[in-house]
């Protein structure tokens, strides 16, 4: 079975807020809400890559402490951008 785009968001959402470092759910839902309703479905795709990443490097790229790979340095640097971070 498709997963509908509509899912899709929720999925996402959801696993944007239940990631295990508390830090990270909150900055990640934050993001979502801002971004997620506009993203198309390749931007989804690297946003679901990016959840698949360890709640320590994301902080690490979100804050700063540690540069973000390439591949999602322009999602990381979006981020920050909605967040604050």
């Amino acid at each position: 079975m498709v997963e509908t785009h509509d899912t899709r968001l929720k999925r996402l959402t959801m696993r944007s807020m239940r990631r295990g470092i508390k830090e990270m759910d909150l900055i990640l839902m934050r993001y979502a809400e801002a971004r997620l309703s506009v993203m198309d479905a390749a931007a989804l795709d690297d946003y679901e890559a990016l959840l698949e990443e360890n709640d320590h490097d994301l902080y690490q790229w979100v804050s700063g402490q540690v540069p973000a790979p390439e591949r999602f340095a322009p999602l990381v640097e979006d981020i920050r951008g909605v967040v604050g971070a």
